[in-house]
């Protein structure tokens, strides 16, 4: 007859289970920031007058394709 036994292992043996959440948090704090400044550069540009846009090469109702362009072509 066999006998299985389940041994549980401690969390402690599972050293990049901790490396992997510190890694986690990193990213997630990141991109939180950069997605702060996106849109502080989103409202700095709504702030400019139609003249300082143009000025700029960029129409009011492209400025979030202006902010995010390297995400779509990237």
């Amino acid at each position: 007859m066999t006998t299985l036994t389940h041994t549980q292992q401690p969390l402690t043996s599972q050293p990049n289970l901790f490396q992997r959440f510190l890694d986690w948090m990193v990213e997630a704090f990141v991109i939180s920031n950069l997605n702060l400044s996106r849109r502080e550069q989103i409202e700095a540009l709504e702030a400019k007058t139609d003249a300082e846009l143009a000025e700029m090469g960029i129409r009011r109702d492209m400025i979030a394709h202006h902010v995010f362009h390297d995400l779509y072509y990237a």
